[in-house]
């Protein structure tokens, strides 16, 4: 593969930190590399010396002649004046950028609900931050740099995104170094993985799964000085293991040591146990939601906005739930009915007498108060200890154990509130949100500002946390990771989507597909028609016999979905087991069980036909 562009011997010195002290590293056609690391160990600063947005203080970087660069910054730099369509495609004629089917899929998956003639000014941040992106990826570029590009997209852009970059270049031809700590993203797209750490940069081959394997593997030869984080590590490892096939068969070094490593690592949690915990501290009755319908403005008026409709919902004791919806769906608001912030207009609330519920908003308004106080101070308040796991591993930590557990160290202990990064300020608000001790808490966008190391550690301490947990986020591995059932909103309503993020994404585009269907069929019915309502133009629904019939087929493919998943199941077994050398037998393993994995990936699609059609 031809060389695009490379760094040889970098140096980068701050008057207080020595952030890279002889780096080489360099990037060719055909890579995809994403960039990991501690905040402030120097990501975004590799990124932008290879961009030549920065000048290094020794060595030199050097681009192949003719090879073109973007750069996505986390910086806002717009300029408010102009129009999203001026910003975007600038000021090509509208024939050119309209026949550039590149450029169509571009505005079609970030700003197609944007004001074409708005001006920029008058976007709010996210709304800002995609025109950004649009414009960067409507352009032609032989390498792109990336700096947190799903910051403020929802779940269904950033798949957008990932499926865009994927496809952008062939195989062997463009490069790609995105700075990003949304662990899907980077195992959906990078090839490779580079750590930045003690200043230096470090190569692993694969995405993030890759890169954790190969760490702990790295870690467990090191000195036993890392025994802390290699133990994280390992844990993140039994997460992995039994997350999707997809995310270990990425590698293509032996993983036998590494899966040696958590042979015995028990459960990620005790259902069971958390669930006992859970319920002698909460009762049985936590929040029900039931038939509430939420709308602001003058009832009955113009300016009414309907936001929920007919939402019931049933939280219970122990358990742990994902909310997915697309920014402005209503998730907010839906928060705000389980905290209490939100009153519903018709329907009700009930609330037992045992709830403590606590939140963790988007904003750090609650340390606004604390700002000028030290660290140590701040948490001295609190309780002086902190129960964490249940049965034999159950242990009591100090406020100082928990802050070390979060990445603070001695030195920060006696650091003013206002003087702390936005991760550490983030983590700060989540440990004193947890030694207040609520038994219902609510997480808002909790990645915001963290780093993959910090994730892994917050996830590691939400693991023993035996209340009820509530989660919005957009990073599809942190929902998947710390919760067991998501639920989503779409349209207003509230639905259960037992297939995870991926039933959520085929949900939006059957109704994107359906919307499409209609606007083409009845133009004139306007762009709030919907199937589901009045006036949509939609189909009737289903006769009670063809319910039946559908209730019918739906425990049938269930029947058959059990049996096949026990099949792949065996078949992994038989693989894992399975004589390395004999390559000839894997693959013919491997190929009953692509066979497999095809057909229930289709029953599994058969499953939510039937189910909207039962209902």
């Amino acid at each position: 593969m031809a060389h695009l562009l490379g760094g040889e011997s970098l140096r980068l010195e701050y008057p207080t930190t020595l952030v890279f002290e002889s780096v080489t590293v360099g990037i060719s056609e055909g890579d995809r590399i994403g960039v990991v690391g501690r905040n402030g160990d120097g990501k975004s600063s590799l990124l932008r010396l290879l961009a030549g947005r920065l000048e290094p203080d020794g060595g030199r970087v050097t681009v192949r002649g003719g090879v073109r660069l973007g750069v996505l910054e986390q910086g806002d730099v717009l300029d408010p004046a102009l129009t999203v369509g001026a910003a975007v495609v600038g000021d090509r004629p509208e024939h050119e950028w309209a026949g550039d089917a590149k450029v169509r899929d571009v505005l079609a998956g970030l700003v197609a609900d944007l004001p074409w003639d708005g001006l920029v000014g008058n976007l709010s941040g996210g709304e800002r931050r995609r025109v950004a992106l649009a414009a960067l990826l409507a352009g032609d570029h032989d390498v792109l740099f990336l700096d947190e590009p799903t910051n403020h997209l929802d779940v269904q852009a950033i798949t957008w995104l990932a499926g865009h970059l994927k496809a952008r270049w062939a195989p062997n031809a463009g490069g790609l170094l995105v700075v990003t700590h949304d662990r899907w993203f980077l195992d959906e797209v990078c090839t490779a993985t580079w750590e930045v750490h003690d200043g230096v940069v470090e190569p692993f081959e694969g995405g993030y799964a890759a890169y954790v394997l190969q760490r702990v593997e790295r870690d467990r030869m090191a000195a036993a000085t890392e025994a802390r984080r290699q133990n994280l590590m390992r844990k993140e490892l039994a997460w992995l293991r039994r997350g999707a096939p997809a995310r270990t068969s990425k590698p293509k070094f032996r993983i036998d040591a590494a899966n040696a490593l958590i042979a015995d690592v028990p459960p990620l949690r005790n259902p069971t146990e958390l669930a006992r915990l859970a319920t002698a501290r909460l009762g049985k009755d936590v929040i029900d939601i039931v038939d509430v319908s939420v709308s602001y403005g003058e009832p009955g008026t113009p300016t009414e906005h309907p936001v929920l409709r007919d939402v019931t919902w049933l939280v219970g004791p122990g358990e742990r739930t994902g909310i997915l919806g697309t920014n402005g769906a209503g998730k907010s608001t839906l928060l705000g009915l389980v905290t209490g912030e939100v009153a519903p207009t018709t329907g009700r609330v009930k609330r037992g007498t045992t709830v403590k519920v606590a939140a963790l908003t988007q904003d750090l308004a609650e340390l606004a108060d604390v700002a000028d106080e030290r660290v140590s101070d701040v948490v001295a308040r609190y309780r002086t200890t902190y129960a964490t796991g249940s049965g034999s591993s159950a242990r009591d930590l100090t406020p100082g154990q928990l802050l070390e557990r979060l990445g603070f160290t001695n030195a920060q202990l006696a650091t003013p509130v206002r003087d702390l990064s936005g991760g550490q300020r983030r983590r700060l608000q989540l440990l004193l949100t947890l030694l207040d001790e609520p038994n219902v808490l609510v997480l808002d966008e909790p990645t915001n500002d963290m780093d993959t190391d910090m994730l892994a550690a917050i996830e590691d301490l939400l693991d023993t946390w035996p209340g009820t947990l509530v989660v919005v986020s957009h990073d599809r591995y942190l929902l998947e990771r710390v919760t067991d059932q998501q639920y989503a909103v779409l349209d207003g309503h509230l639905r259960h989507v037992p297939g995870g993020v991926d039933e959520y994404l085929r949900l939006l585009s059957r109704r994107d597909a359906a919307g499409a269907t209609r606007g083409a069929a009845a133009p004139t019915s306007g762009p709030g028609a919907s199937p589901d309502r009045p006036g949509g133009g939609g189909a009737a629904g289903p006769t009670a016999a063809e319910q039946r019939a559908a209730r019918k087929e739906l425990a049938a493919v269930e029947r058959r979905l059990s049996r096949l998943n026990a099949d792949a199941a065996k078949l992994e077994t038989a693989m894992a087991e399975h004589d390395p050398t004999d390559h000839v037998g894997l693959v013919a393993l491997h190929g009953r069980l692509d066979a497999l994995t095809a057909e229930i990936a289709d029953l599994e699609d058969r499953w939510l036909a039937l189910a909207d059609a039962a209902d």
